[in-house]
């Protein structure tokens, strides 16, 4: 059972993660890898075996799960 809850947090090419939860075309797909591409795009693969390619511009709503008991990493920006 994985621990912790879904939360909806906006996503670009540069904070995707493995394991979040992109809705499509009414569809639920989770990326389970990711590969760079040129310019700041991302190749997501999903658990389905389908991809889909967002470039360094395109904002998503994903669903990831966290667990709000452990400390949250902090990120700043340069």
């Amino acid at each position: 059972m994985n621990a912790g809850v879904l939360v909806s947090v906006e996503v670009d090419a540069a904070t995707i993660a493995r394991g979040d939860q992109l809705m499509i075309g009414g569809h639920t797909f989770t990326v389970t890898d990711m590969t760079a591409m040129r310019g700041g795009a991302k190749r997501l693969l999903f658990s389905s075996g389908e991809s889909f390619v967002i470039n360094r511009t395109t904002t998503l709503w994903a669903a990831r799960r966290t667990n709000p008991r452990l400390p949250r990493r902090h990120h700043h920006s340069p």
